[in-house]
């Protein structure tokens, strides 16, 4: 066999075992792997370096199909490649318990770098995964010592290429110079339901010229040698990251070439067979796999093998050479925290003045940071108003050139290992790269924005609670109060909203300490993602010799203060800046003679997360008058004031106006709370509403 015949062959094996998986389950994508295996074939067969047998390798090339609906293609290749994924496995796409879902999943499959599937997302992962490598390396390679040396390699498509977020992360990795991407783009001028002519017809190499890309245009996408080439050259681009525009055809050689109806629907069996016998492939028996085919594509395992064993020589003379950057590598690999990350953390003292939530968790973050290599992150262009620079560390970015402008950098200098990340007016695009940093590994990513903009992320957060990925977003100016910018930027349904997202820890301190105890929490919880919601304006730091300690965060919910007798008649239940507001008005309660529990509830996932017994104990079941008071939504709060109890929030959207004049305004007072707690225990009738003024 001719190695032409024999490349041949293995293209059509991934081509038909993928039109096979799709008319097995009668659902699926059939369209993108008949057109792009070629690319894909050459990309896994001549350019990245993988390892199947440890899919965990670290120092494996990674690869992305931002595509995410044509996964059939990715697991041909997984199991051509020899990963743990069998011919059964295949047969099973897309049904309960499988390892072969409809779109990929990270921890799912072996292999999987991310789950992809909302289109511009994994493009915009591969561009963090790219800083990843970028910020590794500069931080711990050494002259004759690259322990860090590896690729990132994307299969994007049109619909990639359409939706905004994608447009927002290749400008930035234009931007930072991100020499070592490189996106390989299903040029097929079809969508799932037209032809491109119809919404897409701007040039994309010149659109990716202008955001700093190297773009090689192949004409044929069965071309083999023009991909081969195309790839070389991205590989010889160090400076920039490459676009390669494949120009392939949707459902390539069947019935429905070119149209529509091949992207997203099984072909159908009379097709299937007219396909197959257009490309020479046999219609019987269906999950055809040649032996030459396999046996040449099972070349990546020893081929793996020698790259992995050449890689641990690598890093043992590494480790002889460099003990401590080693450890601390390796460490950051594994995820661990280093003994003492956070013994600089500040124990504030209490303050009636205090200070914003916002500037505790900028104090402790610049505690914590120089001991946790790991934490790295930025803000979309709000440092100055987030207070997450970490101060002195470096900028992320490539070195300005003379006479450059570098305000707004965070000190200690422009380079490759800087742990700031700038990523600009960008908040979709920062949430998904933060997501491939974190799927990289060695990171622990921060993001930063107003809490307002948590919408803008709400995608790939959603993605980062699906897959488990230790992400900290940091989410200031809270609510109502920050005061005269008005609707647009105050936050009413944000918190409902990211409450309902599984998997996803909210978390609203209402002091500095809580907010020392939240960072902590936070860092700790290596399988999810956490919300941290600050706020804007001060806040008093409790006295915890009159008040519970801080620590009581860990649990979701704790008792603040009781009643003398630890027998409530009341209870009053807020989080971040309204636990001062209730303290208040439970002095007043207590001088009518009520019998008042405060309950600080920083976290309804961290309280839900206790036995139910445990819960009893912070909201006894036979304590039925309950008022919760909240800056946002009263959704959800029902689980925890009962059938009987009642909910201040805010359930319309702000004004513009002095913050204090809108608490005042909207009921957030210590009269109107007081009010409506003598309600609850019959001392009174309830206060009229509060409507608006305006």
């Amino acid at each position: 066999m001719t190695d032409a015949t024999l490349d041949q062959q293995c293209i059509d094996t991934l081509r038909f075992l993928s039109v096979d998986m799709v008319q097995k389950a009668d659902s699926g994508h059939p369209g993108l792997p008949l057109g792009a295996a070629p690319m894909a074939y050459v990309l896994w067969t001549k350019h990245m370096k993988y390892q199947p047998k440890d899919p965990h390798w670290f120092d494996r090339d990674r690869f992305v199909l931002s595509a995410g609906h044509g996964s059939a293609l990715l697991y041909s290749l997984l199991y051509m490649a020899g990963y743990d994924l069998s011919l059964d496995d295949l047969k099973q796409f897309r049904q309960w318990g499988s390892k072969t879902p409809g779109h990929p999943e990270r921890g799912h499959t072996p292999g999987v770098e991310t789950t992809t599937g909302p289109l511009g997302q994994g493009l915009a992962n591969a561009v963090g995964m790219a800083m990843a490598e970028a910020q590794l390396a500069a931080r711990y390679n050494r002259p004759d010592h690259a322990v860090v040396d590896h690729h990132t390699f994307a299969i994007v498509s049109d619909g990639d290429l359409m939706e905004g977020v994608a447009s927002e992360a290749a400008s930035l990795a234009g931007h930072l110079q991100l020499g070592k991407l490189t996106c390989l783009y299903d040029d097929n001028y079809v969508t799932l339901s037209a032809g491109t002519d119809i919404t897409f017809s701007e040039d994309r190499a010149k659109r990716f010229e202008a955001y700093g890309w190297h773009t090689v245009t192949v004409e044929d996408g069965n071309d083999l040698d023009a991909i081969d080439a195309a790839l070389q050259a991205a590989r010889k681009e160090t400076t920039r990251p490459s676009l390669i525009l494949v120009r392939t055809h949707l459902g390539f050689g069947s019935p429905e070439q070119d149209s529509f109806k091949a992207h997203g629907s099984p072909l159908g069996e009379d097709n299937v067979r007219a396909t197959k016998q257009k490309l020479g492939w046999p219609t019987e028996p269906t999950f055809l796999v040649p032996d030459e085919a396999r046996e040449h594509f099972r070349q990546a395992v020893s081929r793996g093998s020698r790259d992995e064993a050449a890689w641990d020589e690598r890093m043992a003379a590494y480790v002889r050479a460099f003990p401590e950057l080693a450890r601390e590598l390796l460490g950051r690999l594994r995820g661990e925290r280093p003994p003492g990350w956070d013994a600089d953390v500040p124990a504030f003292p209490a303050d009636a003045k205090g200070l914003a939530t916002r500037e505790a968790s900028g104090k402790v973050m610049n505690a914590i940071a120089p001991a946790l290599p790991a934490l790295v992150g930025g803000s979309a262009d709000l440092d100055p108003s987030t207070k997450t620079a970490l101060k002195g560390l470096g900028d992320f970015n490539p070195s300005p050139s003379p006479g450059e402008d570098e305000q707004g950098s965070d000190g200690g200098g422009w380079s490759r290992a800087g742990r700031n990340l700038h990523f600009g007016v960008r908040e979709h695009a920062m949430g998904a790269i933060a997501n491939g940093l974190a799927a990289h590994g060695g990171f622990i990513p921060f993001t930063a924005t107003f809490m307002i903009f948590s919408d803008y992320m709400r995608p790939p957060m959603r993605l980062a609670a699906l897959m488990g990925l230790h992400v900290v977003n940091v989410f200031t100016h809270d609510s109502i109060a920050l005061g005269e910018d008005g609707p647009t930027h105050q936050p009413v349904e944000q918190l409902a909203n990211l409450r309902a997202v599984p998997n996803l820890t909210v978390i609203r301190p209402c002091d500095a300490n809580e907010t020392a105890e939240a960072w902590r929490v936070a860092l700790e919880t290596r399988d999810r993602p956490a919300v941290l919601v600050l706020t804007r304006q001060a806040l008093p730091t409790l006295d915890r010799q009159q008040y519970a300690g801080a620590d009581g965060l860990r649990r979701g919910a704790y008792v603040l203060s009781d009643a003398k007798d630890g027998k409530p008649s009341l209870i009053l239940i807020a989080s971040g800046s309204e636990v001062a507001l209730i303290l208040a008005a439970a002095e007043c309660l207590r001088g009518e003679g009520i019998a008042v529990r405060c309950v600080s509830m920083p976290s309804w996932e961290l309280f839900d997360a206790l036995p139910q017994a445990e819960r009893d104990k912070v909201l006894p079941p036979g304590v039925t008058a309950r008022l919760a008071v909240e800056l946002g939504v009263s959704q959800g709060w029902e689980r925890y004031v009962g059938p009987h109890g009642d909910m201040l929030g805010v359930e319309r959207f702000g004004a513009s106006a002095p913050a204090e004049v809108l608490l005042r305004e909207y009921g957030f007072t210590v009269d109107n709370v007081v009010q409506t707690c003598e309600s609850l225990a019959g001392l009174s009738t309830p206060p009229a509403p509060f409507p608006p003024q305006w």
